[in-house]
């Protein structure tokens, strides 16, 4: 991993960073919206990957890194044509030709290998990994796999498979940890742009395989559109992000900043902001304050509470994680809301008696009719509890019966502490 990229650190990214927004002012808003790295950013506007010293020269002062793209040869999965002929388009001769012309800079933390792969590519990616971390000693190679909604126009079952390469998107995963030695796993999922009840299957397949094997969980989520005259809301930035979280997401990539595929960007293609930019920053500024503690821990499940027979959202993970009134877990006991409430149970990196709660309040996922989740619980006698939201941190007091009262907004996301 590349020795760039502090891992400790909860990071938040952004794709595509075309020419017309690659001034110094462009570079020191978008770090004050609280973007740590820039993913397939092409440092030129001419085409050649190591010749806009500039572009990077302001990144290092406003401490963004970059993914860069254009060095190695692109891949894309696309609609599963191409499935299984990486190897053959790409061998490991073309990634020494393109490391041969490469001009380092500190700014530069990654190196992008290409776009949701088939798994009848996974054992050819699995060298080109090992060969790229071999040949970029100060870079990570970066790969972004499918959602488990990859399908192609007609979506029959067979087009499916033919994209993927598995019969599900669980063998999907399974072959990528089989055979691709990257120590996280990347993937999209734009929630507003398909069907959202498939977003926690998503998230419990990739967050379990991550727990599985000491992987680290990334998510690409959106920012932008895929309807022209709808804007994301600030709740659905939040509810994309908290839900993450839940799942033990370590870093998040926001699609996309400028001009890269749909509409409402954060910039306009004229470089000036949109709409999109004060609610990321506000959003990014929560989980920034978040993050430190956040990252203290590490998930080991996730749970539905709270949720009513047949709620949309989870009928895709009812069978092998169903919801559930009351939650314990040893520390935290009766945790209870009045509403859908996901909660990721943590416990600590340091292997402490420390453990917490990430509660992400899941009762308007949509946005349309937003409220308050009410939430419950004791601790086991000895601990005392405290809560981080996106503004501050605070110790809770129990009532005079031992239970211990939270107030989470719509789609907000908090973490609960037992220290």
């Amino acid at each position: 991993m590349s020795i760039r990229f502090d891992r400790s650190k909860f990071h938040f990214g952004t794709y595509i960073l075309q020419p017309y927004a690659r001034t110094e002012r462009h570079i020191r808003e978008l770090a004050e919206c609280g973007i740590d790295v820039i993913v397939c950013l092409n440092a030129a506007a001419d085409g050649d990957p190591v010749a806009d010293k500039a572009v990077l020269d302001y990144m290092q002062k406003y401490r963004v890194g970059g993914i860069l793209t254009g060095v190695l040869p692109a891949w894309w999965g696309g609609d599963g044509d191409n499935a299984g002929k990486m190897a053959e388009s790409n061998p490991l001769e073309k990634y020494d030709e393109g490391a041969k012309k490469f001009i380092d800079h500190p700014a530069i933390w990654g190196v992008d290998v290409g776009d949701e792969p088939s798994a009848l590519d996974f054992p050819h990616y699995g060298k080109v990994i090992a060969h790229v971390n071999r040949l970029f000693p100060n870079q990570f190679a970066y790969l972004n796999l499918y959602p488990n909604y990859a399908s192609v126009a007609k979506n029959t079952g067979e087009e499916t498979v033919n994209q993927l390469g598995t019969p599900t998107y669980y063998d999907h995963i399974e072959e990528y940890i089989k055979n691709v030695p990257t120590d996280y796993v990347c993937y999209d999922f734009y929630m507003y742009s398909c069907n959202p009840r498939m977003a926690m299957d998503n998230l419990q397949i990739v967050a379990d395989a991550c727990r599985k094997t000491g992987r680290s969980m990334w998510i690409v989520l959106q920012v932008n559109s895929v309807r022209e005259e709808e804007f994301m809301s600030e709740n659905q930035l939040r509810f994309q992000a908290y839900s993450a979280m839940a799942y033990g997401a370590e870093s998040i990539i926001w699609a996309c900043w400028t001009g890269g595929w749909w509409y409402n960007n954060v910039l306009d293609t004229n470089g000036n902001k949109t709409e999109q930019y004060e609610k990321l920053k506000k959003v990014n500024a929560e989980l920034h304050h978040i993050g430190p503690a956040y990252m203290k821990y590490r998930r080991v499940s996730t749970h539905f509470i709270g949720y009513p027979a047949g709620h949309p959202d989870v009928q895709d993970v009812m069978d092998k994680n169903p919801p559930v009134a009351s939650l314990s877990t040893g520390v935290f006991m009766n945790v209870e809301s009045d509403a859908p409430l996901l909660a990721g149970q943590m416990i600590s990196r340091s292997n402490n008696t420390d453990t917490a709660l990430f509660l992400c309040a899941a009762d308007d996922s949509g946005d349309k009719r937003p409220g308050t989740v009410h939430v419950t619980f004791a601790l086991q006698e000895g601990y005392r509890a405290f809560v981080t939201t996106g503004t501050d941190t605070l110790g809770l007091l129990p009532d005079e019966n031992g239970v211990y009262h939270l107030a989470i907004p719509s789609c907000g996301g908090v973490l609960v502490e037992a220290l």
